[in-house]
């Protein structure tokens, strides 16, 4: 009888920690080939058939649509530079140049992956809309007040992810560094 108990006791806690960790990766994902560039992440095999079963899991899950590899790359964050979480009542501006690609976007989404609410149903930029610097930066500025220039309404929300999608670009599985792939900063200047 103690030998059976044992034997079902180790069966459901081996249970529940599979489902376990396959819930926390399916909604947190993992860092399998992934790349870091700053504060910016991109997993460059999610669009392929060489995607590894995590991220598998996680797209099956959220019904999101992945960029194809031989279409671009998505990289995203949810926190500044300084591994600060990006606050929809801080002031956050996204400064710098983007890879090479022929054509990017840059969407804000709460962190339940929706577009974020605004009365201006403004919720990202595009590569042919922003208004840049002579020498090709940009600055975007992502506040819950109103701001001169570039700027996204976070609406007040608690916890944001920027993402940034490129379109036909060289950026990939061999990019590793800032010096391959120069990433905007992204940078928390205040809270209100």
């Amino acid at each position: 009888m103690r030998l059976i108990f044992i034997t079902l006791l180790s069966l459901m806690i081996a249970t529940v920690v599979g489902l376990g960790a396959t819930w926390v990766t399916s909604t947190r994902g993992v860092n399998v080939g992934t790349i870091n560039i700053g504060a910016w992440t991109a997993r460059p095999k999610v669009g392929t058939s060489d995607i590894d079963p995590y991220s598998r899991a996680s797209i099956a899950r959220s019904g999101e649509l992945p960029v194809g590899a031989g279409d671009g790359i998505t990289f995203s964050t949810t926190k500044d530079d300084a591994q600060r979480r990006l606050d929809g009542r801080c002031d956050v501006v996204v400064k710098g140049v983007t890879p090479p690609a022929r054509f990017w976007t840059l969407t804000l989404y709460d962190m339940k992956g929706q577009l974020v609410a605004n009365a201006l149903q403004r919720y990202g930029f595009t590569s042919q809309e922003i208004v840049r610097e002579s020498n090709g930066s940009f600055e975007i500025k992502i506040s819950s007040r109103s701001r001169a220039g570039n700027w996204l309404p976070t609406a007040g929300v608690d916890h944001y992810f920027l993402v940034l999608r490129l379109y036909d670009t060289p950026v990939g599985v061999g990019t590793r560094t800032q010096k391959d792939a120069p990433m905007p900063s992204v940078t928390t200047v205040g809270c209100s």
